[in-house]
């Protein structure tokens, strides 16, 4: 019986990951993968020698209906991201959405994702929270910022090293300076650690402390 399986991989620890993720690796006809050559290292160290495919942001659209068509066959594939939940600012709506208008099932295994420990180890409000994922880089980015001033609850956003600081400044000018703000970096990594104050302290720290890894940014919602 055709079937999708969106299987989240460790953001950082390999011991992050489920058994029941391994068995289906290992299980699957075929495994989409967001970069073969980082999901190599990882299937290696798990011993699962299941064929891999590319599926990535700049070929999704390509080579949808070929998975589409093998999973009407009666295929069962397996789609992983290069670290976290696929789908999850990464890869994978397309194809999830292609399958549920082709009545092809998916299942979404639970497991790792940034954004969660980053939420919990805030000290922020997470009763109610907002995920924004990566603000656009250039187009949209002020009206959407302008859009978020008036927003009550906590809102959690992805951010890059080079443009940490960047963004937290933009942030000052949008927030003010004395919002409460958590940062979150390498998530299960060994440098993992999270800088709790408000915006000016951290843009403070990252000046002092040449921003490394990738972050996930918490910030309260307007009192």
């Amino acid at each position: 019986m055709s079937k999708l399986y969106c299987i989240p991989t460790p953001i950082g620890n390999l011991e992050d990951i489920t058994l029941r993720a391994i068995r289906l690796l290992k299980e699957v006809d075929l495994i989409l993968a967001e970069d073969t050559r980082t999901s190599k290292k990882m299937l290696k160290h798990f011993e699962i020698s299941t064929p891999l495919a590319s599926f990535h942001m700049h070929n999704e659209h390509q080579v949808l209906k070929k998975y589409i068509d093998r999973l009407k066959s009666g295929e069962v594939l397996a789609l992983i991201s290069d670290a976290g939940t696929p789908a999850i600012s990464d890869p994978g709506f397309l194809l999830t959405r292609a399958c549920a208008e082709n009545n092809i099932e998916v299942d979404c295994l639970p497991g790792a994702t940034a954004f969660v420990p980053a939420l919990v180890n805030s000290g922020l409000p997470i009763d109610r929270f907002v995920f924004e994922g990566f603000l656009p880089i250039r187009k949209g980015r002020q009206s959407r910022l302008k859009l978020l001033r008036e927003e009550k609850r906590t809102m959690v956003f992805y951010e890059s090293p080079h443009r940490i600081l960047k963004t937290l400044n933009q942030f000052k000018a949008c927030f003010g300076i004395e919002r409460r703000v958590a940062v979150s970096r390498e998530i299960s990594k060994m440098y993992e650690e999270t800088i709790r104050g408000n915006i000016t302290d951290l843009i403070s720290h990252f000046e002092a402390n040449k921003p490394k890894g990738e972050f996930v940014i918490v910030i309260a919602g307007k009192k």
